[in-house]
């Protein structure tokens, strides 16, 4: 309850007058009846016209603030229930931003999605009810019953007799179909997550013609999802039938027990409409009440993956750290003997006790086979994952010592994966520096080859990107990842194959503007080619987690054998026509 206090401390009048205005508007439901029933015993045996009128006007008004009450209160009910999704749904996502890479793995994508969506949207509908029900179906269901006993005592013991019976029959059904609906909610997470990650990787499915082979997939779980919705729906068929079932039993032996008083004058017509309306009052009510028992269920199951999330301790964080204000200004990079798994359990490191020095303004290039740890390597440096043992330092300061704001201020991280938002090239570019001027970006865009394309387009800075640069092509989508991350000006920059979908002529263009106009930035860069770090102060060479070799390219060729296997290789198909 303590993350839903701080909406209820911001608008407490949604979350007290919704349930006021409901509680005023119930009252009025037991009231009416009682009203109909001395129209019909008084106003119309006595043949009183005025009396009827009379008591039509005020029913007429009562119901009218009935109305007013009713819009009232279900105005607040739905205020206070949407900010409460809106506070939790931010507080969640506020939350997944502090995540590491490592966390956001350990939840998936997917089921974060389904959890700041469907899940707050099951908390936010249990709200509603509860604010609109939970106060006035009792009251309802209470008054109805005072009500029917001032009326007629020997018809007010029917319900004594139908409400607890049909009471069990509703706790049974809750019973059953709780934990079918947990489960209902497990299957519709899944469905998300299937869902998320075939959509996210639609030009793979393409590419592949696996269109039928996803469509059996997508089938099958949604299937699964049908098997678990009809499940927990089926227990909840029998809620409706079992309340029309008393409501007619019901109904039925008021009118054989009142027939016979009505025959003989001792009950009048009107008591046994009046107390009609009552019964069916009262079954109405427990009806609702199941139903917010029933939504709850649903709720509580989210509002414990909901808790998950919020609970779960951010990994990666600057509270231990001892050089907070610490700026960094060189940007030398120091590996001392790091060792990192990304399973811990796994014997086998991805980095294996790496030792590494890197100093300030020089070009470095990285190079190695797949999975020889060249990406997980540079990652440590702004810290999206933490290593297993030893440590990575940044000036000479440990990177845990480090504010991480300030740290990732000042190294800026291409990544293989180049991700674009929807939005104009300049919105894009802010990204790196959200105060820049059209002169940088320009400058940005020019040292990263990225201004010839862009100024070609008929809006130039202005042209609409689609969801992940899809209306551009792969190298100019790199190239305008490479132009946000100069725009920073960090004293790191790193590379992370970047320009594997650009031709040569231009990636040697891009080297020699970064060497012209950068001279001061460290560069890290990772290559599959060669001879993009060819002319790099020192090459590292990676393999199976360890550096095989380091140094410039004429004494690697001189010493380490797979530097010279991944040259002749490359060479080779170079000068094969």
């Amino acid at each position: 309850m303590k993350k839903y206090m701080e909406t209820v401390r911001r608008i407490p009048y949604a979350f007290v007058l919704g349930p006021l205005f409901m509680m005023l508007e119930a009252s009025g439901e037991f009231i009416l009846p009682y009203m109909m029933a001395d129209i019909i015993n008084i106003g119309a045996a006595g043949h009183d016209t005025a009396f009827i009128l009379r008591q039509g006007a005020l029913m007429a008004v009562m119901a009218l603030f009935m109305l007013i009450f009713g819009v009232a209160g279900a105005w607040f009910a739905i205020r206070a229930a949407t900010s409460l999704a809106a506070d939790l749904r931010f507080k969640t996502y506020q939350k997944i931003q502090t995540f590491s890479f490592s966390q956001i793995d350990d939840f998936s994508t997917g089921s974060l999605i389904t959890r700041i969506t469907n899940d707050v949207t099951q908390i936010q509908n249990f709200a509603q009810q509860l604010l609109r029900g939970a106060f006035r179906s009792p009251i309802m269901l209470v008054g109805a019953f005072v009500m029917s006993m001032i009326m007629d005592f020997r018809l007010a013991l029917i319900l004594f007799v139908v409400v607890p019976l049909l009471g069990f029959a509703i706790y049974l059904i809750i019973m059953i179909a709780s934990p079918r609906y947990t489960a209902m909610q497990e299957a519709l997470d899944s469905l998300n997550n299937y869902i998320s990650e075939t959509i996210t990787n639609e030009y793979v499915i393409k590419s592949f013609a696996s269109e039928d082979y996803e469509k059996g997939r997508f089938g099958a779980v949604n299937g699964g999802l049908i098997t678990k919705s009809l499940s927990a729906l089926r227990m909840m068929l029998f809620l409706q039938p079992a309340i029309t079932l008393a409501v007619s039993l019901s109904t039925l032996a008021a009118v054989w027990i009142a027939g016979r008083q009505i025959m003989v004058g001792s009950m009048a017509v009107g008591t046994l409409a009046a107390f009609i309306t009552y019964l069916s009052q009262v079954l109405t009510s427990l009806q609702f009440l199941a139903n917010i028992f029933l939504t709850g269920t649903r709720a509580a199951a989210s509002d414990r993956r909901i808790s998950q999330v919020l609970e779960t301790r951010a990994d990666l964080t600057d509270a231990s750290a001892r050089e907070k204000d610490k700026t960094i200004e060189k940007g030398a990079v120091a590996f001392r003997d790091l060792t990192f798994r990304y399973f811990k359990e796994d014997p086998r490191p991805v980095l294996d006790r790496v030792s590494l020095e890197i100093l300030p303004g020089q070009m470095v290039g990285i190079v190695g086979s797949t999975g020889s740890g060249k990406s997980t390597l540079i990652s440590m440096i702004p810290r999206l994952y933490d290593p297993d043992s030893g440590a990575v330092l940044v000036d000479g300061t440990d990177v845990r010592d480090l504010s991480l704001s300030r740290l990732r201020e000042a190294v800026a991280v291409v990544l293989q994966k180049n991700t674009l938002f929807s939005g104009t090239i300049a919105e894009n570019l802010r990204w790196g520096k959200e105060e820049a001027s059209m002169e940088e970006i320009r400058r940005s865009c020019r040292i990263a080859c990225a201004d010839s394309f862009i100024e070609e387009m008929p809006l130039g800075y202005d042209t609409e990107l689609e969801q992940g640069g899809r209306n551009l092509s792969g190298g100019q989508r790199q190239r305008l990842c490479l132009a946000r991350a100069i725009l920073r000006n960090p004293r790191i920059l790193i590379l992370d194959d970047s320009t594997s979908a650009v031709d040569t002529a231009t990636d040697a263009k891009i080297r020699r503007a970064l060497a012209r106009d950068l001279p001061g930035m460290t560069r890290i860069v990772i290559a599959q080619r060669i001879g993009s770090v060819m002319d790099a102060d020192q090459i590292i060479v990676m393999e199976e987690g360890r550096i095989a070799g380091c140094g410039t390219h004429e004494e690697l060729m001189k010493t380490c054998r797979p530097y010279r296997e991944i040259w002749y290789s490359q060479k080779d198909k170079e000068e094969t026509p």
